[in-house]
């Protein structure tokens, strides 16, 4: 078997690609061949740094930081699954990949010394938009609570498909107003602690977006963040809304 590096090199031009790679962390390849990665974990600095036995990782660590070049890194809030401190440094060493994380991610920027790749680094809010290949990129509102305040979600378009990845963020009804009712996939948290839209929540999103398919995240990476992928299998199923459920290292052409 291949390993995820490997397979998502292989995985064929003229097509786009999704990769899941556990937690939080998604790759698109582009029908280019172009990378973006979304909240990759892929370290254990969690663990080491929450002193946790509850964060201890349980899902396998696929993918090493330098084993690809990312043309667009995004980092949706600082929390050390989804701004890895030990992975980050690493993915925008080569001095080509752009850093994409939220405002709050400054003192982790600073604490892992990555000023010297400030031409590499954007700090984004909601309504904030960038384009880096074939990427468009609009950055959202969501609501993780006080912990991460200025947390964002995202919007990928890429080859006509758009991927609308919610970030860490309860259940807020009254402000999808403002987010695309042509979504191919919605991507979002089933863990229901710590912010985040549970097993429930998250069919309830999808019933007013109705994406092409909508697949769950942030579960089974740590005991602590909880998350019952059966459940939320079991509601949309019985809502008769598309999901797919990802294994780690999972590709799927979009």
């Amino acid at each position: 078997m291949l390993r995820l590096a490997e397979q998502i090199i292989a995985a064929p031009l003229g097509k786009t690609h999704l990769f899941s790679v556990g937690q939080a962390g998604f790759i698109l390849k582009s029908a280019a061949g172009h990378l973006l990665a979304i909240d990759l974990y892929l370290s254990e600095c969690v663990e080491r740094m929450d002193d946790g036995q509850g964060y201890h990782r349980l899902l396998p660590r696929l993918l090493e930081p330098t084993e690809l070049i990312f043309d667009a890194v995004i980092c949706t809030h600082p929390h050390l699954d989804h701004f890895d401190v030990d992975a980050v440094p690493d993915m925008i060493a080569n001095k080509r990949t752009k850093l994409f994380c939220s405002v709050d991610c400054r003192k982790l920027v600073e604490q892992d010394k990555l000023d010297y790749y400030e031409k590499q680094i954007t700090y984004v809010a909601p309504g904030d938009t960038a384009k880096v290949e074939d990427f468009e990129i609009d950055f959202v509102d969501c609501d993780h609570g006080e912990g991460a305040p200025d947390a964002v979600g995202v919007i990928v378009t890429v080859d006509g498909k758009k991927v609308y990845e919610a970030g860490d963020t309860c259940l807020r009804l009254d402000r999808v107003i403002s987010l695309p009712r042509d979504l191919d996939v919605l991507i979002g948290p089933i863990n229901g602690a710590f912010g985040n839209m549970n097993e429930e929540d998250l069919p309830a999103l999808a019933e007013v977006l109705h994406p092409g398919v909508t697949i769950p995240c942030h579960y089974g990476m740590f005991a602590g963040h909880h998350g019952d992928v059966g459940k939320f299998f079991d509601i949309m199923t019985a809502k008769k809304l598309p999901c797919l459920l990802m294994r780690q290292g999972e590709g799927i052409v979009l």
